[in-house]
């Protein structure tokens, strides 16, 4: 293929009124979330894309990080002067064009991810395959694509414990495999959340996202950290993710003697950090993100690496629907691999529920795409359509234009 323009658009989708939520030591104030969406054009009419800039947990882009307006421009600039007019016969080429540029190492890794995806895209379009069978030829003995795969429900951010609660009931009615919540709203009550929620649900397990423990200014203790991931254990919790900063892998291991399941790698800076936390032996759940990690060729070594050991492979998803259909895609190749996270925002169409269990409004999430992903009863149908079997919406570039600053603000007690 010859690649004949490369595009990044920054989006925002507003939260109005601004929502605030209280964590331990301070308030979150949520003001919009943003996107960048890069496209990809070829000579023979086909077009890529691929949600871009996916960046950490860490939450370094809220602090010290460009924007997402700022990467969008590294697209149009360095990236595009580096692919356009070449001829891309496998992906590795147009990593290495990337990889050739004066671009920091961080933002080589979010332009390949994002490539890569988009090339994948197009290379299924032009071959009238899912962008699956694609991935099946990158291993050894693949196993027939696993296509009907389990969701779990991403949601629940610093709330009452009773609030977390009702949210895992709507979330089990909608037939979710899980329910994934955010503590940090103080040990005590973090507690008295895990009880709560483990006791509102008979079928769907519940797994923590713990980051805000140690990445918020009034961190929670070490031996803290611990007695609450003992605890969430014994109360049946199917992992605790994050629960230590991402390069604390002695952490890691001191707490996977409590023999509690931990997920974690999202927040790694590329494949070799997801290799590296995979090795260490202390997680069960390993995270890539195919928009994080250089796309679908990096995140196959971090599936290779679990393949036949204690340690399962599931993508980290935060974000758009194309996202999600980009890690469904992954995953339905993968061998060992079948759930993928969905993460639930308001009003979300493809949730049936007697109630609302979404995080905040982001619009966006849903409207970027042409139709919906086929999902139905906490489960998703990989769509068998060529590429990724949906396509975008690039009328959203002027319904959501891009708004300057942070889309998160923390406000920490006196």
């Amino acid at each position: 293929m010859r690649i004949t323009d490369v595009r990044g658009f920054a989006l925002s989708s507003p939260i109005d009124p601004p929502q605030d939520r209280r964590f331990h030591g301070g308030t979150r104030r949520l003001l919009k979330r943003d996107v960048v969406l890069a496209v990809v054009d070829t000579a023979d009419g086909q077009r890529g894309a691929a949600t871009a800039g996916a960046t950490s947990s860490s939450m370094r882009e809220f602090f010290e990080d460009d924007s997402h307006g700022t990467f969008a421009d590294v697209l149009e600039n360095e990236v595009a002067d580096a692919l356009e007019g070449e001829e891309v016969d496998a992906m590795a080429d147009a990593h290495g064009y990337i990889d050739a540029t004066d671009l920091p190492a961080r933002l080589k890794t979010k332009a390949v991810s994002a490539v890569d995806v988009a090339l994948h895209d197009i290379r299924g379009k032009e071959l009238g395959a899912p962008v699956y069978e694609l991935l099946l030829d990158g291993y050894e003995d693949p196993p027939a694509p696993t296509k009907d795969l389990p969701l779990y429900a991403s949601s629940g951010m610093y709330m009452e414990p009773e609030g977390y609660a009702e949210q895992a009931g709507y979330v089990e009615e909608a037939g979710f495999f899980g329910y994934k919540y955010r503590p940090g709203i103080g040990p005590e009550r973090d507690r008295r959340t895990i009880d709560l929620v483990t006791e509102a649900v008979t079928e769907t397990e519940v797994m923590l996202d713990a980051h805000t423990w140690w990445k918020l200014e009034d961190a929670y203790g070490a031996d803290e950290v611990a007695e609450i991931v003992a605890y969430a254990d014994e109360r049946g919790a199917y992992w605790v993710e994050e629960p230590v900063a991402p390069d604390d892998y002695d952490g890691y291991r001191r707490l996977a003697e409590t023999g509690a399941a931990l997920a974690g790698g999202e927040s790694e800076a590329g494949p070799e950090g997801l290799l590296a936390l995979g090795e260490t032996g202390a997680v069960d759940f390993l995270q890539g993100d195919v928009r994080h990690h250089r796309g679908f060729t990096g995140c196959r070594r971090a599936v290779e690496l679990c393949r036949g050991r204690p340690v399962e492979f599931v993508p980290h998803n935060f974000g758009t629907w194309l996202g999600l259909l980009a890690n469904a895609h992954l995953v339905a190749a993968a061998p060992e691999v079948e759930l993928v996270e969905y993460p639930i925002f308001e009003n979300d169409p493809l949730v049936d529920a007697s109630g609302d269990p979404g995080m905040y409004p982001f619009d966006l999430a849903f409207d970027l795409v042409e139709g919906r992903p086929p999902v139905s009863d906490g489960r998703l149908a990989v769509p068998d359509a060529p590429g990724l079997g949906i396509e975008v919406d690039l009328d959203v570039v002027d319904e959501y234009p891009f708004t300057e600053g942070a889309w998160t603000e923390f406000r920490y007690d006196e």
